[in-house]
Parts: structure tokens; sequence; C-alpha cells
């Protein structure tokens, strides 16, 4: 069995659309959900996946405000442990945010039907953001050693390179859960409680924080857009919570 927490970067991988072209169900929750229900959620539709009782899923939500610990955190990068509620999480990647005006995109995806290739699927998820981002001229990058996709910011004698989403995902007998996080327009100061990826030299932003008055339904066009092109076709379905 295949039980992989994943956080890297990659590019150029091949596609990893389906070859059947079967579609992904779209879901979107309204109102805030719980992290342990998303979870909860989660594991039992990527086992359902695995068993080949249920289809693929892209579940879009939003949290209320808590802080996350991937496998690799570090406990000194977690500032304000009282601010937020704090959640393990076996997904790749240290500390992050979640919370409202955050889009978080939870990912279900059964790689054997698409490609075997984890580097092919995170880079898969690379692309799909930064197709999303370029629906709203943001241009988003990736930067070597560092996860997650940015944004380069120039004024009058400075440079620096804003976060603007994040990945970490983990897969089970081929099977992908957790996913990505667009900062949308959440409060940015809520990622003061936390080193965030263990970035301390780079900053964090947003679609608004960017100038850019761009509404959580406005986003969710733009990655449901994206990911078609990149993963291929979706229908919409029910939320699972």
């Amino acid at each position: 069995m295949l039980d992989l927490p994943l956080s890297v970067e990659n590019k150029g991988a091949p596609s990893i659309r389906r070859l059947d072209e079967a579609p992904v169900g779209w879901a979107v929750s309204t109102g805030y959900v719980s992290y342990p229900a998303a979870v909860a959620a989660m594991e039992a539709r990527a086992a359902a996946i695995a068993e080949g009782t249920a289809g693929e899923l892209v579940w879009l939500l939003e949290h209320p405000p808590l802080y996350t610990a991937g496998i690799s955190a570090k406990a000194a990068d977690l500032i304000q442990p009282d601010r937020f509620p704090v959640f393990e999480s076996g997904r790749g990647g240290q500390y992050t945010y979640h919370g409202p005006g955050q889009r978080v995109a939870y990912v279900m995806l059964d790689l054997t039907r698409r490609s075997r290739d984890v580097r092919a699927f995170v880079a898969g998820l690379e692309a799909w953001i930064i197709e999303a981002l370029a629906g709203f001229n943001v241009v988003g990058e990736m930067r070597e050693g560092r996860v997650g996709v940015w944004v380069e910011r120039k004024g009058a004698g400075w440079s620096r390179e804003d976060k603007i989403a994040a990945i970490g995902v983990k897969l089970r007998k081929w099977v992908s859960f957790h996913g990505i996080s667009l900062n949308v327009e959440p409060d940015l100061g809520h990622f003061s409680g936390i080193v965030p990826c263990g970035q301390t030299e780079h900053g964090v932003t947003s679609l608004v924080d960017l100038g850019l008055p761009v509404t959580m339904d406005e986003a969710d066009a733009a990655l449901k857009a994206g990911f078609q092109r990149v993963f291929g076709p979706v229908e919409d379905v029910a939320a699972p919570v």
C-alpha cells in the first residue's frame, strides 16, 4: 500500500488526464466546514475511490480560522499556539493557515486511472493554480526549494516574492487527498501566528491584496476552468459535508 505524504515542486511533467476522459465530481460547500469533518469525509471518499465504489472528487470549501501541521512541521514554527485551533495533518509540508476568504480545494483523484507518476500529479496541481491565476492576469510561478505558488511584487526601489497558494497532498493506494489552498481574501494577519511553510524570508499575499477585487465565486470559476484544462472535465455534484 502506498501511503505517501507529499509536498514538492515540479515542472514539465507529462499529462495526468484520464484516458477515458470520465468527468470528476466538482463539489462546493457553503458555510464553514470544520477541519475534523473535512478530514473524515476525505478519508472515507478516498477509501471508496480505491475500492471502486465512488468516483473522483474535487471539493471546494472554507474552514474557520485554524492552523494545520504537516509531517515536516517544526514546533518552533508555531509562534502563537493558543491563537487558533491546531490540527495535526498527514499531508506533506509544514505549518499552514486556513480560514475565511481562503479557498481550499481537496483533491481526491485516482492516479491508477491517470498516471502513477507522483511528480506529474504535483506538477499538475501547480499548473492548475497557475492557470487559475492567469484568469485574473496574475503571473503565478514556482520557485526551487519553496513549496506553493508565488507572485513577484515590485515597487519603487523594491521587489519581493509572496506566496499566494499552498500545496500539500497525500496518496494512499494511489488515490490522492488533501490538496491546495488559494488566498482570495483571507485576513493575512492570521498567518503571523505561524511561520508559513517554514518560510521566514518571504511574505503571503492574496488576490485582493494584489488589488484585485475577486469574489469567491469568481475564484471558483477560475479554478474550475483551470482544472479542466489540466486534469479534464468535471460535473457538479453534492458536497460530502
